[in-house]
């Protein structure tokens, strides 16, 4: 099953939010405009915003609170893609090529700051201190994160706390925000909110995990983007972390990571072929399940309704994605 039949009760409601992301970008500036408007066109689940609408079904749901956070919410993760992109001189994303490559470095960071200054702009309208509290913080929390993966590049002496701290602020929390402010935007009772953020976290947790894994087990054309590119531009994944036990592959990656300004794909084969045959994807596999079954035990802690077996269902969904 395709993950939109999951939550094809909402593709009206899907629908508003769309065609109001894109209102929202809109610029008089011909560059900004097609810049800001080629990623959102490439496609991409728009997973965040269906968080928002669903943690709005366990209050008092009204698509227009919903609409101002969800397409808030979708603005942000874009604006960090765009950014992303030039951190990792990405040429791809999702099949396409990205802003960077089709303009510059200088064009893509203010594209993205553009992006990140109409979603606060656009989440202005919800006259709710304590949502604006909410998203700024994950934004601080976004930072950090980009800027710890900025840091630990090339940088073989981390551990599973480093990049369990990095996952949590670099996907984690978006999402457990998501499910969180559309909750708040509709009035739930605090349990209810407690319930959906620690959902939320733990799937953004164990899907960010299966990401990792994908890099590495996937296909190019599933990817839109060569296999093992995360090891390619120096980002210590938990597959290569669980590797690293052994000394051999570290003294290899080690080695391969000294000449990293002229790194290419063919230099990391043999290293990515350990990853795919020495046991620790299965390992990594195994941790999101267990971040996967703590969503589902936050879900015990709602009402049970339509939305709630859709969140079930895009957890399930998440814990089988191997595209």
């Amino acid at each position: 099953m395709k993950l939109a039949m999951i939550y094809s009760f909402l593709k009206n409601d899907l629908a508003v939010i769309e065609e109001a992301v894109n209102d929202t970008i809109k610029s008089d500036n011909p560059v900004l405009r097609e810049a800001s408007s080629q990623l959102l066109q490439a496609g991409g689940k728009r997973i965040r915003p269906v968080f928002v609408l669903l943690g709005g079904k366990f209050g008092d749901y009204d698509i227009e609170r919903m609409k101002a956070v969800a397409v808030s919410l979708e603005l942000i993760h874009t604006a960090s893609l765009v950014h992303d992109d030039v951190i990792d001189e990405a040429e791809l994303r999702r099949g396409e090529p990205t802003i960077k490559s089709r303009w510059d470095n200088r064009i893509a960071m203010y594209t993205g700051d553009y992006i990140f200054a109409r979603s606060l702009e656009n989440l202005s309208v919800l006259e709710n201190p304590r949502a604006h509290q909410i998203l700024a913080g994950t934004m601080v929390e976004l930072c950090l994160g980009e800027i710890e993966q900025i840091r630990d590049k090339y940088n073989i002496e981390q551990n599973l706390r480093t990049y369990l701290r990095r996952v949590k602020r670099k996907t984690a929390l978006l999402i457990a925000a998501s499910c969180r402010l559309g909750a708040i935007a509709a009035n739930a009772e605090p349990a209810h909110e407690r319930a959906l953020y620690q959902y939320g976290y733990y799937v953004g947790m164990s899907y960010q995990i299966i990401d990792d894994v994908l890099d590495f087990t996937a296909s190019e054309k599933e990817l839109g983007k060569p296999a093992g590119s995360d090891l390619l531009q120096g980002n210590i994944t938990l597959p290569v972390l669980f590797s690293m036990e052994d000394h051999e592959f570290k003294k290899e990656l080690e080695h391969v990571f000294q000449q990293k300004e002229d790194l290419t794909a063919a230099q990391l084969q043999s290293l990515i072929e350990k990853v795919q045959s020495n046991g620790s994807i299965e390992r990594s596999l195994e941790l999101s399940d267990r971040y996967l079954k703590k969503a589902y035990q936050a879900l015990n802690k709602l009402p049970a309704n339509r939305a709630k077996q859709t969140l079930k269902g895009i957890a399930k969904y998440i814990g089988k994605r191997r595209a």
